[in-house]
């Protein structure tokens, strides 16, 4: 099998914390060689800097909109200094949370806005968060223009998936395909463009129907990558391939 690329796995996470190396081996040993690893707010950047010293783990810095009580404006402007001296792989975790309630709308914006804005000006890629939010995200994409990157757990309509594809963006896929009953994510990804799709865990969060219950980890992986060959009728080794080539291509790995 090839070698597979985890293009969202919150690794850093402290449900990881008792037995990491364990999990690390795990994906190993199961083909999982690479893992794309995004921040989700500045006091946790500094971790992510530590653990992605690790060979196959790689860092991306954000603020992500779920955590709007621990961002603070001037986190915009230490983030372009930490994209300027670390050079991360992608900006990330960011976006529009609409699902949660509570959540300020108009900080989502501002944030979101800010990190795509550093995103253009650096060329890096983006990670996106879109929940009841993707009209809106693919209206802020367009607006700010000249942007790449991935909508990691797309849970879209087909149109908005075609806009994402004219923009240029992945879809990361994950354990939600899993379940029978997400007909129409199915369908989106048993008919989209093999160059859009990138397959991510999101670990600790959203485990496949075979882990109901259970924290995710990347090892998982491998089960998301033969359900959407099964919806594509196609093998499981050139959806490795072409996804491990996607995720290669729009991060930059070496």
């Amino acid at each position: 099998m090839h070698a597979l690329v985890d293009s969202h796995s919150h690794f850093d996470a402290p449900q990881f914390d008792p037995d990491r190396d364990e999990a690390l081996a795990r994906a190993h040993a199961a083909g999982v060689t690479r893992q794309i690893v995004p921040a989700i707010a500045a006091a946790g950047w500094s971790g992510l800097r530590r653990l992605c010293a690790t060979p196959g783990l790689y860092a991306a810095y954000g603020l992500h909109p779920m955590y709007l009580a621990e961002h603070a404006p001037e986190h915009l402007d230490l983030l372009a200094e930490w994209v300027r001296r670390e050079t991360p792989v992608a900006i990330g975790e960011c976006g529009l949370d609409f699902f949660v309630e509570g959540l300020d709308a108009e900080a989502q914006r501002r944030y979101f806005t800010g990190q795509l804005e550093l995103a253009r000006a650096s060329g890096l890629p983006v990670i996106v968060h879109a929940r009841r939010a993707v009209d809106e995200v693919i209206a802020t994409l367009r607006r700010i223009g000249n942007l790449r990157g991935v909508v990691h757990s797309f849970s879209g309509s087909e149109e908005q998936a075609r806009q994402l594809w004219k923009l240029g963006f992945h879809l990361g896929i994950g354990g939600p395909v899993t379940y029978e009953r997400a007909a129409r994510l199915r369908r989106i990804v048993a008919a989209m463009p093999l160059g859009q799709l990138l397959l991510e865990t999101d670990s600790p969060d959203q485990p496949g129907s075979g882990h109901r219950g259970e924290r995710n980890e990347p090892a998982h992986l491998v089960e998301v990558l033969h359900v959407v060959a099964a919806l594509r009728g196609e093998a499981p080794e050139e959806i490795a391939r072409a996804t491990t080539a996607n995720a290669v291509r729009l991060f930059d790995l070496p």
